[in-house]
């Protein structure tokens, strides 16, 4: 067995395997006889029956399957002998010549192949990062404070309908009728809420369904049938109004403070202008946080100046996905695939430059912070940690979600590191101005 390397450039080669008969010889003796061993042929005891027989109905097949394992081995070898950071896999080879799978003949088999650069830069001092510290204003102060207001708020009686309110409506038509319908009005088809707006209890009015509310399942809903049937429904309902709700935000109180915050946390307007310059700058630091990571990934991938086999990666997204992604597609989506790739090395060189890993423990965490993030979305608070904790074990049984999380991990840790070992650079900025950067 040979196998040879054709070097295309720094980072593309060929390989080339040569299989003489003698190489796959006793792999394919030893096949032969485990299938004649596990073969139950009738007429036959079973491993009894004859060589030949075994040899006219698999010997195609375990021909194939030992020149294929060798070929592997062979693949496996030479790249770890010869050291080479492999890019994806190994392809067939344009040139690969047509082979003729009969017993005691010799193969030849070519391989395109292609490697990473190797990675060499420094992570220091000389290194500068804009960290963006965003101003709190009165303004945005104002309008956090109204925002947990109106989320404590309720829904109140309401005398005419506004954009912003629900009216409560019986509807009707030809024998089928809801009742007790909630409205939202700014849920309606912007072309039809001109119907709702200024209603009243006892205001009467017609409406075609389906142009005021386009989502089927919505409609149907709202309708209490289902959704099979709404074509057979006649779409022009009236509409009788029973009565208005607004939505009305909470009073600034003990009572309200304690709903946001728990009982006794917060009892003076001054301390809750605290919490909500808190809960602000937290915010903030968030934003800031995810921009300096964005800038510390651009920063050193321009930095680390990676030049990569693009050709052969395009190559080979269609070949690994085969039937998944066309040519056109890759082309279209490279440009994003490229420079995540590039921050992968990247990120890999400065994990290994300053021997950081990620640990089950790591990942771990991020998944319990996941979870109790999701039930916070909800409105979910205050979820008892043990089930946070079963959540996240589940979460992990789930090896895309752990590979994702491993890699948002390595990226924490990453980015943690060289913000310690490069100079930022603090610069003041408004939220406008950030949000003019993102």
């Amino acid at each position: 067995m040979k196998v040879s390397k054709k070097k295309a450039d720094e980072l593309n080669y060929q390989l080339t395997i040569q299989i003489a008969a003698e190489d796959y010889a006793e792999p394919l003796r030893k096949r032969l006889n485990d299938y004649r061993r596990k073969a139950d042929i009738k007429g036959f005891r079973r491993g009894m029956a004859p060589m030949s027989l075994i040899q006219r109905m698999y010997g195609d097949q375990c021909l194939y399957e030992s020149v294929n394992s060798l070929v592997g081995e062979s693949l496996d070898n030479f790249i770890k002998k010869e050291k080479i950071r492999i890019v994806g896999e190994p392809m067939p080879s344009e040139d690969q010549p047509q082979l003729s799978w009969t017993a005691g003949s010799e193969f030849t088999f070519k391989f395109d192949i292609a490697q990473t650069p190797e990675l060499s830069f420094e992570v220091n001092k000389d290194d500068k990062v804009v960290y963006y510290d965003i101003n709190i204003t009165a303004a945005e102060k104002k309008q956090a404070r109204e925002q947990l207001l109106q989320q404590y708020g309720s829904l109140q009686e309401g005398k005419k309908a506004g954009e912003n309110d629900y009216i409560v409506a019986d509807i009707e038509n030809e024998g089928h009728k809801a009742e007790g319908v909630y409205v939202s009005v700014s849920q309606v088809a912007e072309d039809a809420r001109g119907a709702f707006i200024g209603k009243k209890a006892g205001d009467k009015f017609e409406l075609d369904v389906n142009a005021a509310f386009t989502n089927e399942t919505d409609r149907a809903a709202m309708l209490k049938v289902e959704k099979s049937q709404l074509a057979g429904l006649n779409p022009v309902f009236t509409f009788t109004v029973v009565n208005v709700k607004t939505f009305v935000a909470a009073e600034e109180n003990q009572e309200t403070y304690d709903k946001i915050f728990g009982e006794g946390k917060v009892t003076t307007p001054e301390q809750f202008d605290e919490k909500v310059t808190e809960r602000i700058k937290a915010s903030h630091e968030q934003d800031a946080n995810y921009r300096f990571g964005a800038d510390v990934r651009k920063y050193f991938v321009e930095k680390a100046a990676l030049t990569l086999p693009e050709a052969f990666l395009k190559r080979w997204l269609v070949y690994a996905n085969e039937g998944k992604f066309t040519a056109e597609q890759v082309e279209k989506e490279f440009p994003a695939f490229i420079e995540d790739f590039k921050w992968q090395l990247v990120r890999g060189y400065i994990m290994q430059k300053f021997g950081l890993k990620v640990s089950h423990e790591d990942i771990l965490a991020a998944a319990k912070s996941f979870v109790a993030y999701q039930y916070a979305m909800y409105g979910m608070a205050g979820v008892p940690q043990n089930l946070i904790d079963s959540s996240a074990e589940n979460m992990l049984q789930d090896q895309n979600q752990y590979r994702r999380l491993e890699e948002q991990c390595e990226d924490n840790i990453a980015i943690a590191k060289v913000r310690e070992e490069v100079t930022l650079t603090t610069k003041k900025i408004s939220m406008e101005k950030f949000q003019e950067l993102q």
